[in-house]
């Protein structure tokens, strides 16, 4: 798409966000419903988009991508009018006699931009909190997902007036075009480098921007933790989507005195999630390998492909390793005796590969997560209530769970996103409504009283009031 296209887009959307046709909440609304009939109506195309973009089964398409897309729709759709009216709050005796109150608005035309590796949850969610607010509305999805962007771009074209919400397809070219552009807020979810470019790029416009990244998300297993449910919810957490999830486990960090039990239990939940053969009766066929597995997935390009194989050290492998380059699958991998100058610890992984290191105390845990960026997930196994105190008070991350892994973000009822440099805002239900909003503070004062306390001249009355009315 050439730039003149894109600014004849944003010239359109402009227009059409200065009419107030996105301000109505049954307009808000009627889009958001459009949106479902949409989804509902390609959700067999995007599964199919989904299997040759990523290897995803249905199954895993529906759980991680349009199930958790359409329930962010119901629950947006059942508190959308109460999001929207105003918040009566206490005002000050000072401003006697007055009404304060916060009144959300819309920011206007919004750029969001999503990734590939899950890309119609990144893109949908993000959408959905956008027009909630009264938004207009340009996508950019990933180049990386070609067929799943492909179906987006037929679905909002015919669910949606260009001048309302628009899919921009491209790649890099594209991305540098849009970004040249004034947008009044950009959501970018994304890697840390290019989430440094976006933010510099909206700092020449003063463009407020919400940035989702990622980083290295340690898991704990402390020494009480139940070891063979740990390994469950962890291969579970890391395997997912082939690794490439940007809240998965990037590394173990475990009890040096239960390594050997919690690698031995990983080993087995690999075989038993990935790798058992199927009964007949079962709908799906698995083979006896995870690599013969069809609903195991694959990796998304051949250039990920490398890079991933360029971190496995066979040396300190203990499970998998082994790979296939015809159709872009890395057994799940295992690897111990894993130190923090290894090649897999310099990056974020965001693939099946699993480093495991241990520690002899909970400080020296700590003191190791602290010592790097904040990640934008931490998880912790423990039976001990003091230690998820001590780990959630002394530890800086975007957000995580206790006993479990990556099931935080699937839910409307709570913020996702990451601090420092895993990222900076946060969306899903009310958040992602008030992420793509300005809260405006109005103070409605009354016209039939006016204290003369504020004006000239001073004196030592009005200083005595101004004591007691601002203590």
């Amino acid at each position: 798409m050439t730039e003149s296209q894109i600014k004849k887009v944003l010239n359109i959307q402009h227009k059409y966000y200065a009419s107030g046709r996105t301000l109505l909440y049954k307009r808000r609304m009627a889009a958001l419903k459009r949106l479902r009939k949409g989804i509902l109506k390609y959700k067999a195309e995007l599964e199919t988009a989904l299997e040759k973009d990523l290897g995803k089964s249905k199954t895993e398409g529906y759980m991680c991508e349009i199930g958790l897309t359409l329930s962010e729709l119901s629950w947006m759709e059942k508190h959308l009018r109460g999001l929207m009216a105003e918040k009566r709050v206490p005002t000050p005796l000072a401003q006697y006699v007055s009404r304060s109150f916060q009144s959300p608005s819309p920011y206007g035309t919004v750029l969001i931009m999503s990734p590939w590796n899950y890309p119609i949850l990144l893109t949908l969610e993000p959408l959905i909190d956008a027009i909630a607010a009264g938004n207009t509305v340009v996508l950019k999805p990933s180049a990386y997902a070609p067929n799943v962007a492909a179906v987006l771009e037929k679905m909002i074209g015919e669910c949606f007036s260009p001048a309302y919400i628009y899919v921009v397809n491209g790649g890099r070219a594209e991305n540098q075009v849009l970004l040249e552009q004034k947008f009044d807020m950009i959501f970018f979810t994304g890697s840390k480098n290019v989430g440094k470019e976006v933010l510099r790029r909206a700092a020449e416009h003063l463009t407020p921007v919400v940035l989702e990244l990622g980083g290295k998300s340690p898991c704990i297993v402390e020494r009480t933790a139940k070891i063979k449910l740990a390994a469950r919810r962890i291969v579970f957490g890391k395997y997912l989507n082939c690794g490439q999830t940007c809240v998965a486990p990037d590394y173990i960090l475990c009890d040096k005195k239960i390594e050997e039990q919690l690698i031995e239990e990983i080993k087995k939940e690999i075989k038993r999630q990935f790798g058992k053969a199927g009964k007949k009766s079962m709908e799906l066929q698995y083979g006896t390998k995870p690599l013969e597995n069809k609903n195991y997935g694959k990796i998304i390009n051949e250039k990920h492909f490398e890079r991933l194989l360029g971190l496995i050290d066979e040396k300190k492998v203990v499970y998998g390793g082994q790979s296939d380059r015809e159709s872009l699958r890395i057994e799940p991998t295992v690897m111990a005796d894993v130190t923090w100058e290894d090649a897999v610890m310099q990056e974020e992984i965001f693939g099946p590969i699993l480093p495991i290191l241990t520690y002899e105390s909970l400080d020296e845990a700590i003191l190791m997560i602290n010592k790097h960026p904040h990640p934008l997930a931490l998880y912790c196994f423990t039976q001990r209530k003091a230690v998820q105190r001590r780990v959630l008070s002394q530890c800086r991350f975007g957000g995580g769970c206790m006993n479990d892994t990556i099931i935080h973000l699937a839910t409307s009822n709570m913020p996702f996103g990451g601090v420092g440099e895993s990222g900076m805002g946060c969306y899903h239900g009310k958040d992602g409504f008030f992420a793509f909003s300005h809260m405006r503070s109005i103070v409605d004062k009354k016209t039939y009283l006016d204290l003369p306390i504020r004006y000239q001249p001073y004196g030592k009355i009005k200083d005595l009031l101004l004591k007691i009315f601002l203590k």
